[in-house]
């Protein structure tokens, strides 16, 4: 499942050049119609030399009609195909970030057998797997999600504001509505020539980091915080963490836009000496056979704490709460925190987090994003215009 805004200003130019327009088209236009709307219009129009611009209102008009009723045609086909199955069906749709699709693989079976035999209902669920940012931006943007889990709580606060989650989400599942545990970890090369062990090898001169932006990824947000943090939270005050912060980033040559692409320049290009990635991810790649597992968990270390909400304007609007809700209720059973911690996530079930303690490294000193004042905040100063991250680029430069 794909969703995306063409650009298409470049288009509209064209089409107001050869079509003389009315106020109101122009204000159609000014909207952003997708090109698959305004090509049957410029088309229709290719004859003729200076149509009126009612002429190409009208069309317009008539090809939003259209259009409109598209989407209506496609549900009765869906709902004719339910009532054909006996009406025994209901579909949700799932939206997560890239990582977590190996888990979902696994688990989203689990549970609509689980639905089936209790409930005597077959569940479809759809999924759309991308950056978290990117995936909140969708759901924004229209992506009719019925869940959401995500990698930032930032992130579905988002779609919150945007009058689609209720207030209080955090309270309506388990831990907060925190599903999955991970941490920072530091992927080396191949017997850590550099002999990287924690944090503060990463300042030493002549190390080459690899990170991605934390302007543009989530998961650089993570990592900028676990630095600030490997200061703050061990006695360190502001000025010597933003001094340490400073010395690490000037040590950083490129700035990736996302985790996926910071991956690609130290695997695929070879550039850099250590990776700050996440710990999930690292073991995944591992199993893949996509990278070389040399990697150390520094002992001091934040929670990657990734949360899930029901969409509660889509699933009423669908009238697959009860679907949705039990969905996101199972995540936190055993059977699907296993799935999870197959795939590298610490799991918050604690007789789960007890079988597989053996397979992640403990920490001695593990805090979470609330201690350094919560998202809000840690955005706010850390990551928005003008903030601590700003400052740091700019003495780059």
């Amino acid at each position: 499942m794909t969703h995306f805004q063409p650009k298409q200003h470049k288009f509209i130019q064209t089409v107001k050049q050869l079509v003389p327009l009315s106020k109101r088209t122009s204000a159609i236009l000014a909207a952003g119609l997708g090109l698959s709307v305004l090509v049957p219009v410029y088309a229709a129009f290719s004859a003729s030399t200076n149509p009126s611009g009612q002429q190409v209102s009208h069309l317009l008009s008539e090809t939003l009609r259209e259009r409109r009723r598209a989407p209506r045609r496609e549900l009765a086909d869906q709902k004719t195909q339910l009532i054909s199955q006996g009406g025994k069906n209901v579909e949700i749709t799932l939206v997560s970030y890239a990582v977590t699709k190996v888990a979902y693989d696994k688990i989203i079976p689990q549970f609509v057998a689980k639905w089936k035999r209790e409930k005597g209902q077959n569940v479809v669920i759809r999924e759309s797997f991308g950056g978290s940012g990117s995936q909140a931006r969708a759901v924004i943007d229209g992506l009719d999600a019925d869940v959401v889990a995500l990698a930032l709580a930032q992130d579905i606060t988002k779609i919150q504001s945007a009058g689609l989650i209720k207030p209080g989400w955090e309270r309506k599942a388990p831990n907060n509505a925190i599903v999955t545990h991970s941490v920072v970890a530091l992927e080396t090369r191949q017997n850590n020539p550099k002999k990287i062990q924690t944090w503060s090898d990463l300042a030493k001169p002549g190390v080459k980091v690899i990170t991605a932006n934390p302007k543009t990824s989530g998961g650089a947000r993570w990592n900028f915080l676990a630095l600030w943090g490997a200061i703050a939270q061990t006695g360190g005050n502001e000025a010597k963490a933003l001094n340490f912060v400073t010395q690490v980033y000037r040590n950083v040559a490129v700035l990736p836009k996302d985790a996926r692409e910071a991956s690609d320049v130290f695997y695929k290009k070879g550039q850099g000496d250590v990776l700050i990635n996440y710990e999930n991810e690292v073991i995944l790649a591992a199993q893949r056979g996509e990278t070389t597992p040399f990697y150390v968990v520094p002992q001091t270390n934040i929670s990657i704490d990734a949360p899930v909400a029901v969409v509660d304007k889509n699933v009423d609007k669908h009238n697959t709460r009860a679907v949705s809700e039990a969905f996101v209720k199972f995540l936190y059973t055993p059977e699907a925190q296993r799935e999870f911690a197959k795939v590298g996530f610490r799991p918050v079930n604690s007789a789960v987090a007890k079988e597989v303690q053996s397979k992640f490294p403990k920490i001695s000193k593990l805090y979470t994003v609330q201690n350094l004042g919560g998202w809000a905040t840690a955005q706010k100063k850390f990551f928005d215009d003008g903030g601590v991250f700003d400052k740091i680029q700019g003495g780059r430069r």
